[in-house]
């Protein structure tokens, strides 16, 4: 097998460098270990920064976005009970759009599947080689047979636990890593948002977030410890938790309904650096991660990607390699800001249980400024909502 550019990983980032490539008549594989139904089935994050939305629609597959995505103005900060608005519209004339991670994975699939894009499911054994040259290739096995897919450049979107990184030599990369001592408990279930926007929630008993998928399904998280078992959860005890954490009204009117989906997700921030290596290049969870509470992960594997795209089509068209040498310093200033933003509402937001009552004195004071300072809660949606892309210097 022969092509241009060969993707490893049929995440977003993988399916959208693809997209977007194909619409510079530049041909790629898209090579993932999991089946369709797998990959299309997974829960992940769902809130969109405008320029992710942006270039969603550049990939032509904004239509569905447009007419099911919840466009939201503003999110609430629940402290101790009370309510508290940060308006993005009035701060920075901005909004998000809540859309899940799910939808925009199965709008990808449908676009490159209308478009004759090659794909191979359920690819085995995948390694790759060759990328410190001119010739890198990707071998897997595939229903009980050894391939290998010669290509230009490989991308590695395979996530923090993928081939690609691994596969960078001893030596040529760094890594930055915080590990949180606590982790999210979160439900999918069937049930009315209790809000129209997201609560962010601060209390004495821990974090508490409430969000939304739809009219009609809500997701929910608590904060819980990192050895959390789901088997000590039951919905119950779960909403329970949730009323005591948001507190007041909102704890109140909070609809129950049934569970479709429970899960742990552990927090941890990490960085590899650089982002390529000859003519690999690596994109979103295989190169950082971040904790979810900032809202930044999916944003920013398409702000790696755009800048890939860009990169690749240049190369293409005038054989010119100024954006491909820039493409790990022009994605890592964004990646580190988000960083930064994503470690600080986790600090700001998060019971660090057994901190000394200084640190807590200190935590409380953060978010009263932020409750009541308007130059702060401006700094606040202007991460949130999203900062500019970044484009090589």
């Amino acid at each position: 097998m022969r092509t241009q550019v060969g993707i490893v990983g049929s995440g977003p980032a993988g399916l959208l460098l693809a997209q977007l490539l194909h619409l510079q008549g530049i041909e790629t594989v898209i090579l993932e270990r999991r089946s369709r139904a797998y990959v299309e089935g997974r829960i992940r994050a769902g809130v969109l920064e405008q320029g992710t939305v942006a270039v969603l629609t550049e990939a032509g597959v904004g239509e569905r976005i447009r007419r099911k995505g919840l466009v939201h103005e503003g999110i609430h900060l629940s402290v101790r009970g009370q309510l508290h608005r940060i308006d993005f519209k009035a701060l920075v004339g901005g909004a998000v759009t809540v859309y899940g991670q799910t939808e925009v994975t199965k709008d990808l699939i449908e676009a490159r599947l209308a478009a004759g894009g090659q794909f191979v499911f359920e690819a085995e054994d995948v390694s790759i080689c060759g990328f410190d040259g001119k010739r890198p290739k990707i071998g897997f096995t595939h229903d009980g047979r050894r391939r290998e897919l010669a290509c230009d450049f490989i991308a590695g979107c395979d996530g923090f636990h993928g081939v690609c990184r691994q596969s960078v030599p001893p030596g040529a990369l760094s890594t930055h890593e915080r590990v949180y001592p606590f982790a999210w408990l979160g439900m999918l279930v069937e049930a009315p948002p209790v809000c129209d926007e997201l609560i962010y929630g601060h209390s004495e008993r821990g974090f508490a977030l409430f969000s939304m998928r739809s009219p009609t399904r809500s997701r929910l998280y608590i904060q819980c410890t990192p050895e959390e078992d789901l088997e000590a959860w039951p919905d119950a005890r779960f909403f329970d938790e949730l009323r005591l954490r948001l507190g007041g009204k909102m704890a109140k009117a909070l609809p129950t309904g049934p569970c479709l989906e429970k899960s742990f997700a552990p927090m941890r921030s990490f960085v590899a650096e650089p982002m390529r290596f000859g003519r690999l290049f690596l994109a979103g969870d295989a190169a950082h991660i971040v904790p979810p509470t900032g809202a930044k992960g999916l944003n920013l594997a398409v702000a790696d990607v755009r800048a890939l795209a860009r990169a690749l089509a240049e190369f293409y068209a005038s054989g010119r390699t100024d954006l491909l040498d820039a493409y790990s310093a022009t994605c890592l200033r964004r990646v580190w800001k988000a960083q930064r933003f994503s470690w600080w509402m986790t600090s700001m937001l998060h019971r660090f249980f057994g901190r000394n009552p200084y640190d807590d004195r200190i935590q409380l004071a953060e978010l009263d400024y932020l409750v009541s300072s308007r130059a702060a809660q401006q700094a606040l949606a202007e991460n949130y909502v999203g900062l500019p892309f970044e484009d090589a210097a």
